[in-house]
């Protein structure tokens, strides 16, 4: 293992080569910013997904970034006609897919290395971990951790699953000062306060959750944590803030989960800095992180107990069609474990699948229903409809697993903005 600054790491990437980094907290900030300061490349692939800072890198000629999750950076480089390209797939399904492109170069952010020598990879697992080790063990790649001493020490589940690579492994270590990126905390608006309100009759005691980011699934957790029930587990492609408040509150046991008793089981987590000394101190022992496809793998997700998926969706049409990541040609997010957690919580011993969302939008200074008579053209159906058990809005909720395609659009209706139910019906 060498140890090297950001700029002399970078300096390993060739003007015509491939470079991975894993997903949002994963990513390695100083060595980012360090290769965008060179001006220009021939041909430098970089395979990654949902960027947490602009970095000046993929608007360098020559760049192209394949991301298989949009984030408000990508968007925003994209539509400033940067080489950014879209890649459909699941996120369970982009360990095969990084092991296929086999980037010659991957970087990861992780903690200093401790007395025995392991830099614990922090907040994330995901799709990378595999592809990591296997760069670090080929002598033709190069494998590069930026260590950045403010994020937390988390665990896995040792000796399969460790969570962690060892120096032996590494062949650049890269010293870091840079801090982890944090997603501050919003107060709920009422919208999603009367959304969670709904959800919540979904959620029994002993339930096993599952949530994706944003206003609705925090405040589900706020609702539950300030409720009379309990017992919760949690079993999660994401860890949040609010996750980590429910737990605080003395709500989650993960004592009926079925699987991994005792223990929160997540593959990345991105919060408040409060959250992150949270699950490196008290928190650490209780959430474990382990790779995408031990998370995500329905097969797997459905032996939880009662798995309560809470997923967000930018339009639903009148079939029960989820569009969750593109709307009119333009990628908004991704596909992450949307169907994948739809799916376990199908299969889940009294588990249910909420797709929750507002029912009205606002595009281009207008008013728009979320709840659509047909998806528009160049959207993309991210959960088919035989998938779909109840969608929510802050008008109620539609159950629509066993209904009739005329059942489904009666109750789709009803839980749309009533300005726009008679254009609907």
């Amino acid at each position: 293992m060498r140890e090297l600054s950001a700029r002399e790491a970078a300096a390993l990437v060739g003007s015509r080569d491939s470079l991975g980094v894993p997903l949002g907290p994963g990513q390695p900030p100083a060595f980012l910013t360090a290769l965008g300061e060179r001006e220009r490349f021939e041909d430098l692939q970089v395979f990654g997904a949902l960027l947490v800072a602009p970095y000046a890198l993929f608007t360098r000629p020559g760049v192209r970034l394949r991301s298989g999750f949009f984030g408000p950076v990508e968007r925003a480089l994209a539509a400033a006609g940067h080489a950014i390209e879209f890649v459909p797939a699941d996120f369970r399904r982009f360990a095969r897919v990084a092991r296929e492109l086999a980037p010659r170069v991957m970087a990861t952010a992780a903690t200093p290395p401790d007395a025995q020598g392991w830099c614990s990879l922090a907040l994330h697992a995901g799709a990378t971990v595999d592809e990591l080790r296997r760069c670090g063990r080929d002598p033709a790649r190069v494998l590069v951790v930026e260590a950045l001493p403010r994020l937390p020490r988390t665990l896995g589940l040792p000796p399969q699953h460790p969570h962690a690579l060892h120096v032996s492994e590494i062949d650049v270590l890269v010293p870091s000062d840079r801090d982890p990126i944090e997603l501050p905390e919003s107060p709920p608006s009422e919208v999603e306060r009367a959304i969670a309100r709904h959800a919540a009759r979904f959620i029994p005691d002993g339930a096993t959750l599952q949530t994706g980011i944003g206003g609705v699934p925090d405040a589900i957790a706020m609702l539950l944590a300030e409720g009379p029930g309990g017992d919760y587990g949690v079993h999660s492609e994401m860890y949040t803030t609010g996750l980590m408040r429910l737990d605080r509150a003395g709500k989650v046991s993960n004592a009926r989960k079925g699987i991994h008793p005792g223990l929160s089981i997540v593959t990345f987590a991105m919060g408040t800095r409060e959250l992150y000394d949270w699950l490196g101190g008290p928190g650490r022992e209780r959430v474990r992180f382990l790779p995408v496809d031990q998370v995500n793998d329905p097969a797997i997700a459905s032996r939880c107990n009662a798995l309560v998926s809470i997923n967000g969706a930018l339009a639903v049409d009148l079939f029960g069609q989820i569009a969750a990541d593109a709307l009119e040609g333009r990628e908004h997010s991704g596909i992450g474990g949307h169907e994948d957690f739809v799916t376990g919580a199908a299969f889940s011993e009294g588990g249910r699948s909420l797709i929750c969302l507002p029912s009205t939008a606002q595009v281009r200074g207008a008013r728009v229903s979320r709840i659509v008579a047909a998806l528009a053209p160049g959207s993309c159906v991210t959960t088919p409809r035989h998938q779909v058990d109840v969608v929510v809005t802050e008008y109620g909720a539609a159950e629509l697993a066993g209904r009739s395609v005329r059942e489904r659009r009666e109750a789709l209706r009803a839980v749309a903005h009533p300005d726009f139910r008679a254009a609907l019906e």
